[in-house]
């Protein structure tokens, strides 16, 4: 299979020479132009999606379970293993928020494999290698950077830091102080602060999606949680590799099965988030926190549908026409450059496999504009709920789409990196080629019917962070207001 390559900012140097060259040419009378040379408006010009056809990974199962993908890139001495691991804070007891991550974290600092914490970081510093360890919510991840030829060595150590971490006693307290700081300083930001409690009104504070970790929390994490934690939720049957860079695949697989062999199958916890009720999701809510700031920073929105739901590629494309896309975005061209209410504003549809989706709109804007802001946001909404979307919406945002896809597979470790993301989540591998089929047969019935479908009005969630009660006042327009006290951290 021939294997093609994106490099764009190898495109933009050789696009900036080019221009370069007629920019001389000009100038020293090389070359003209007629007056009567007909020039086609770029906007008017049409183009042919773009054919791409990602190269193969090869997919190999250990006796262990332990699953990798292979794809061999001989142009740099280089080699990139990553590590997906179906563990998760989902998991984090209730008392204990950011204990997932805390493991991820001390997993990587801690020390492991027969070596110390400080023995590790030397031998990593002395060949250049680079080895990164986490936890999120829904998922660990790991991965390894190295030469080619310490590809052995620095393989031995990340297996080491997965398999057997040590969790050095004084690392986790570091890393303690660390998240604690952390903790404290989470109020300090209004972006962060609206993020956050909007995530909590979708889902409710206790939902595993919306809740977070506290200093009390962090506080009653001992080295026992984290070791605990590993071995009941890290096992190579739940594990997904993937290796992409200078190696070869025979003496790969040797590698691999010397330093992940030997490692037992264990009970992989099954990824389970709980929906939120009907009647949680169906009451709208009109909240704000009272933050000394120079703008209101806004979230509306509600929850959403997952990746696998037979709309989602309709509403991706209502959500790109109404506020995803920026700068030909509707939410843009009203908001922002028609009446100048706000700099920063959009929407978002954010999905994924294993718990509800979100769909929102945002803005930054001045106290006084707030309520407008929010109306112009119902009003669009509602006018995507009752009329078509014009030809050329749709045109420009199915051409955006179709043509950025060659984009999720600019690289070896991208193609690989989709690859495993598919099957963690459950999808099949043509599962991105079938979404840009989709796109292209979608019409502007299909389109309103998504938003007539998905878009409630009804069910809008309003949170915003901004100065007191001024903001009360300008949000009272949309319902019962009240305010959300947030608690000293620390």
């Amino acid at each position: 299979m021939k294997r093609v390559r994106v490099d764009r900012m190898g495109l933009r140097n050789k696009v900036g020479v080019m221009v370069g060259m007629v920019i001389l040419m000009l100038a020293s009378g090389s070359m003209t132009f007629s007056a009567d040379l007909e020039v086609e408006d770029p906007r008017t010009m049409t183009f042919e999606p773009v054919e791409f056809s990602p190269p193969e990974p090869e997919r190999v199962v250990l006796g262990n379970g332990l699953v990798v993908y292979l794809l061999e890139d001989h142009e740099l001495p280089l080699v990139t293993i990553t590590a997906t691991m179906r563990t998760g804070g989902w998991l984090d007891p209730a008392d204990k928020v950011g204990l997932a991550a805390m493991t991820g974290a001390v997993m990587r600092t801690g020390g492991g494999g027969g070596l110390s914490a400080e023995q590790v970081d030397a031998e990593l510093e002395q060949f250049a290698g680079d080895i990164h360890i986490g936890i999120g919510r829904q998922s660990g991840s790991a991965s390894l950077d190295v030469l080619s030829k310490d590809l052995n060595r620095g393989l031995e150590i990340f297996a080491g830091l997965i398999r057997s971490p040590a969790f050095e006693p004084a690392r986790l307290e570091l890393a303690k102080l660390q998240a604690i700081e952390g903790i404290r300083r989470r109020q300090d930001s209004p972006g962060s602060i609206v993020s956050r409690e909007f995530t909590k009104a979708l889902y409710g504070a206790d939902h595993p999606t919306a809740r977070e970790s506290s200093v009390d929390s962090i506080k009653r994490l001992t080295r026992q949680d984290l070791i605990a934690f590993h071995r009941s939720t890290i096992h190579p049957n739940g594990m997904l590799l993937g290796v992409t860079g200078d190696f070869t695949k025979d003496e790969m697989l040797t590698s691999l099965r010397k330093v992940f062999g030997g490692w037992q199958k264990g009970a992989v916890p099954e990824l389970k988030i709980p929906d939120v009720s009907e009647a949680d999701m169906s009451q709208s809510v009109v909240r704000f926190i009272n933050k000394d700031t120079s703008q209101t920073h806004l979230r509306v929105g509600h929850l959403s549908i997952k990746e696998s739901d037979p709309d989602y590629v309709a509403l991706a494309i209502v959500n790109d026409i109404l506020g995803g896309s920026s700068f030909r975005s509707r939410l843009f061209n009203d908001v922002r450059t028609k009446r100048g209410l706000a700099y920063s504003v959009g929407s978002r549809l954010l999905t994924g496999m294993h718990d509800q989706g979100i769909w929102l709109m945002r803005a930054e804007t001045k106290l006084t504009s707030t309520q407008d802001v929010i109306e112009r946001f119902v009003a669009n909404m509602e006018r995507m709920r009752e009329e078509p979307v014009t030809d050329a919406e749709l045109a420009e945002a199915k051409e955006a789409y179709v043509n950025s896809f060659v984009f999720s597979f600019a690289s070896s470790s991208a193609v690989v990196g989709r690859l495993i993301e598919l099957e963690h989540d459950g999808l099949p591998k043509d599962f991105l080629q079938r979404l840009r089929e989709q796109v292209i047969q979608l019409t502007k019935d299909d389109v309103l019917a998504a938003a007539k479908k998905h878009l409630r009005p009804d069910r809008l969630k309003i949170i915003a962070v901004g100065s007191g009660d001024a903001l009360a006042k300008a949000l009272s327009t949309f319902g019962d207001v009240k305010e959300i006290k947030l608690s000293p951290e620390g």
